[in-house]
């Protein structure tokens, strides 16, 4: 028997003998990214009666003024095709994230404006989901896997709509998907690996 063919059996068979005794642990599978430490999102899982109405109370309001302008918007934002539980657990509060931010930038500016009573507790809300989310997202894009495939897709849509979206555009475009974001994505991030 050749050298390099003893040496290989050698050490399967020590391996082997290890595991079962349990001197060494079994070689495992790769498992996922495992969330960040801090980060607690089952408060999330649902939004009281009394959050839930402050946010229709919003978008009641601003789909009165929109009665008063004259908009014509294309594009969908975001998509019906688009679903959280096609990523992998780890790229969830990536996307959630990105989703976020975006709604929390154009809510703020709409905050100047007739609907500012009415965003006042939805923003707090906001912003109240997004320092929490903070935890579980790394803040340097070297601690987790680069995005590939659907969510960098996801987060190139949002990055260029900014861009070339209308304010009027965007804003629709968030107002209407507010409970989504909050009903669908926001628990499906809280319910981690349970959202299939």
């Amino acid at each position: 028997m050749a050298p390099g063919c003893t040496l290989v059996l050698v050490l399967m068979l020590l391996t082997t003998a290890l595991s079962r005794t349990g001197a060494a642990p079994a070689p495992s599978a790769p498992r996922a990214v495992p969330p960040a430490r801090g980060c607690h999102m089952a408060e999330f899982k649902s939004l009281s009666p009394q959050e839930l109405q402050a946010f229709k109370t919003a978008k009641d309001a601003f789909e009165d003024s929109l009665l008063q302008k004259d908009w014509n918007c294309s594009a969908r934002l975001f998509p019906r095709t688009r679903d959280l539980k096609h990523l992998q657990v780890w790229e969830r509060p990536v996307a959630l994230k990105a989703e976020l931010a975006l709604t929390l930038t154009v809510l703020e500016a709409m905050a100047n404006s007739s609907l500012d009573h009415s965003l006042e507790r939805p923003l707090l809300t906001l912003r109240h989901i997004h320092s929490k989310l903070q935890a579980c997202v790394p803040a340097q894009p070297t601690a987790s896997p680069r995005p590939r495939g659907r969510l960098h897709h996801w987060l190139h849509r949002l990055q260029e709509a900014q861009k070339k979206e209308s304010q009027d555009c965007l804003e629709a475009s968030v107002m209407f998907n507010l409970f989504r974001l909050l009903t669908q994505d926001l628990k499906c991030v809280a319910i981690g690996d349970q959202c299939v």
